[in-house]
């Protein structure tokens, strides 16, 4: 769970090429930013307690607990960064941006962080605990070799609390609210925001720890506390299980004495990769790939990485030193494999799809060439190929309802429960399975997002027919342009 942790709170602390002068880190720390409050409503709020900025000044989680034993016990952990400025000086004490050394090495004023954690533990009972989160101001003086001048790391005072408060729903039922605020000001209200970061709590998250008690999934909290789940209101966080995932799901919901609230939406029992040598600090990261791109490096650009952050320094030895069995483990991991069968298609219950045609000399599935085999995707036509869903044939043209699972569904998807869709193309994955790329009928970009291939994939057990039985004529439908793969949407 603390590696999960740390994945969360160094999400996006520095991303690849990990050099100052990247784009992409200009513009750093984008979650679970806390803000003092003066800084994020000095626009004034879009509408009564909703303000114009993005960023917030506070986090709220609520959570389920089941009670086991009277003398349940809950433990609390918050955590965040708090920016530091690092800033390098000459010999004569003039800042500067940056400044070689007699060594070699380079310094470059950049903004680092440093991790924050506060602690809880009190009896399960009914009342409010408030306890401070904040980090006091304070600075650090590092003296370079050979009197080159000196790197001074200052931060700002960083003023936060967290409240905990336990309320009873019912018999051995109770509902955790946890909310952190930061109270600090700014001073001035319409400073720029790298000057506001210095205030703030940075990827803020709360770890949650019972004993004689256990969380309740709020993705699966089972029928009975469907509503009691539904009812709780989580603010710029996701609360999710931790810890090691059961081998079965239980009937009467997913149940952890761990549980982690995250700025980023995770699954329930998220878990680092076990084949993962280190974080790249991109927690959806591809490691084989970023190891390739690190490598291909030039030793200038390593250099000016090396320079900027002891992290990127960190991940460039690791990449740099990394044995050949260890690199090889981190090509084509399978998580998984699911069998299927010449029986299973077409019966609209596995999402399985319907050819327009088979390829010439093939009268089956079973018989067409492997994907990777030269003709494997002959007689597959997205824009004409149809699948069956509720004994009605759906492809390109069709309209349907979009029902997303609320189990094992993409968190992003169930934004869009309810909402009408009409279907743009049946693609096949080389796993098996079917999805629909759908555009949004309310969307008033949907035509823009066909014209680019953009499309929401949804499985067909996901998705409700609309309006008839057939699908409309494949001599009218319009082909629809080269979007991405399902896993890549």
């Amino acid at each position: 769970m603390s590696a999960v942790a740390d994945a969360v709170l160094y999400e996006g602390y520095l991303l690849y090429p990990y050099r100052r002068s990247s784009p992409k880190n200009r513009a750093r720390w984008q979650f679970g930013v806390l803000l003092p409050r003066d800084w994020v409503e000095a626009d004034g709020p879009v509408r009564p307690g909703v303000s114009g900025s993005a960023d917030s000044w506070y986090q709220q989680t609520e959570c389920l607990l089941r009670v086991r034993r009277p003398d349940a016990v809950v433990r609390l952990r918050v955590r965040y960064l708090h920016v530091q400025h690092k800033q390098v000086e000459d010999g004569d004490g003039r800042p500067v941006e940056s400044l070689s050394c007699e060594d070699g090495t380079v310094q470059l004023t950049f903004e680092e962080a440093v991790a924050r954690e506060a602690d809880l533990t009190i009896a399960l009972d009914e009342g409010e605990h408030r306890f401070p989160v904040g980090s006091p101001a304070g600075a650090d003086t590092e003296e370079l070799s050979s009197g080159a001048g000196r790197v001074v790391r200052r931060r700002e005072e960083v003023r936060a609390s967290t409240v905990l408060v336990a309320e009873r729903l019912g018999e051995g039922l109770f509902r955790l609210r946890v909310r952190t605020a930061n109270e600090g000001h700014v001073g001035d209200p319409h400073a720029p925001r790298d000057r506001a970061l210095r205030h703030a709590l940075i990827a803020t998250h709360t770890l949650l720890g019972v004993e004689g008690a256990e969380f309740v999934s709020l993705i699966d909290p089972g029928p009975a506390l469907q509503e009691a789940a539904r009812n709780c209101r989580n603010d710029f966080t996701f609360p999710v299980l931790g810890g090691t995932p059961p081998a079965t799901a239980p009937a009467d919901g997913s149940v952890s004495a761990l549980l982690l609230s995250s700025p980023i939406i995770l699954p329930d029992h998220p878990q680092v990769a076990p084949e993962s040598p280190g974080d790249l600090h991109d927690a959806g990261e591809i490691d084989e790939i970023l190891t390739l791109r690190t490598m291909l490096l030039t030793e200038e650009e390593k250099r000016e990485a090396r320079a900027t952050d002891p992290r990127a320094a960190e991940i460039l030895d690791r990449v740099d030193t990394m044995p050949p069995e260890v690199f090889e483990r981190l090509h084509g991991a399978i998580r998984s494999l699911n069998p299927i069968s010449e029986a299973s298609v077409g019966d609209g219950s596995t999402g399985q799809f319907t050819l327009a045609a088979h390829p010439a000399g093939t009268s089956s599935l079973a018989e067409r060439p492997v994907w990777w085999q030269e003709g494997g995707d002959d007689g597959i036509s997205p824009a004409t190929d149809t699948v069956l869903v509720g004994g009605v044939r759906v492809g390109g043209g069709s309209p349907v309802r979009l029902c997303p699972r609320g189990r094992g569904a993409d968190a992003q998807d169930m934004f869009l429960a309810g909402r009408t869709a009409t279907v743009a193309a049946v693609f096949h994955d080389v796993d098996g399975s079917t999805h629909l790329a759908v555009t949004v009928d309310d969307d008033p970009a949907a035509e823009l997002h066909g014209w680019y291939g953009r499309f929401h994939y949804f499985r067909p057990d996901e998705v409700e027919p609309l309006g008839g039985t057939d699908v409309p004529d494949p001599a009218t439908a319009a082909e629809p342009s080269p979007g991405p793969t399902p896993s890549e949407a």
